[in-house]
């Protein structure tokens, strides 16, 4: 659990989002997350998976003998913002960190943003970015066939649009764990057509359809204080699976966080998300 003081802090701000609230939220973890940049050192920095500038991943590990799970992550940031980390900017670096002191190998990407690469390039990037993984990670001692891709708002509508895209994303991926994501439950907020584009053309694109059918394993997550979309998307996504598949997908609701906190806290005292993550990564077939 987060500490009392946090917890507190983390329920006086409610559901809101804007940068103020980020910094805010930052500032909670700040000495944990410092510490842990200090203690884990990248293991490979700047790989480059693709052609564009902001087609770069960082590897966090130690390799050995045996291959590890590889936990690749995707950061946030509305569709037009974010930044996978370094040593001296911890948030999002801290979840590739976090997959290296559980024994893993950690990968955080940067992709391309809006407007200037509008739908599907969050998705296509996710794919670009797995493709380079399947094909080197063993070198750094992952395991590509063990590769579990997480995202974080933005990030978990990629990888929900990777499903869409990839229609063989079940042999090149082992699992998804998809926090807090937008999957086309809802109708379009104003800000998503930086993305998607016009309105009208949302559900031919949304991922609704491949994260409702798809047979990979997932793990779905919603904070307690995430804005009523986010919670609305989370709900309606475990009905439709329930309905589908006859059970509902593996899950969570995490309380006293936000929609920021869900995936900034990784990597700290509070362990809960953390271990449902390597529940869920070690319970794959």
């Amino acid at each position: 659990m987060p500490s009392r003081d946090i917890a507190r802090a983390i329920a006086a701000m409610g559901q809101g989002l804007g940068p103020d609230t980020l910094a805010a939220c930052r500032a909670l973890f700040d000495t944990e997350q410092r510490a842990l940049a200090h203690a884990v050192p990248v293991l490979a920095a700047d790989l480059a998976y693709g052609p564009d500038a902001r087609h770069r991943l960082d590897l966090y590990g130690t390799p050995e003998a045996a291959l590890k799970p590889v936990l690749l992550f995707v950061h946030g940031g509305g569709f037009v913002l974010g930044d996978k980390g370094d040593a001296d900017n911890w948030a999002n670096a801290a979840v590739g960190r976090m997959a290296a002191r559980r024994g893993w190998i950690g990968a955080v990407i940067n992709y391309r943003l809006a407007p200037d690469h509008p739908w599907p390039a969050g998705s296509e990037d996710v794919a670009a970015a797995i493709d380079y993984l399947i094909a080197n990670v063993a070198r750094f001692g992952g395991d590509p066939a063990r590769i579990v891709a997480m995202g974080t708002s933005a990030g978990a509508v990629h990888v929900a649009g990777y499903l869409r895209h990839e229609p063989n994303h079940a042999q090149q991926i082992a699992g998804a764990v998809l926090l807090s994501g937008l999957y086309g439950y809802t109708p379009i907020d104003a800000r998503d057509e930086r993305y998607y584009g016009a309105p009208a053309t949302y559900p031919d694109k949304a991922p609704r359809e491949a994260v409702a059918t798809t047979p990979l394993p997932l793990l779905v997550a919603s904070a307690q204080y995430d804005p009523d979309r986010f919670q609305a998307e989370f709900l309606a996504l475990l009905s439709d699976r329930r309905a589908r598949h006859g059970a509902m997908p593996r899950s969570v609701i995490m309380t006293d966080h936000n929609h920021y906190t869900m995936a900034m806290h990784l990597g700290t005292g509070d362990t809960r998300l953390e271990q449902e993550i390597a529940h869920f990564i070690e319970d794959l077939p």
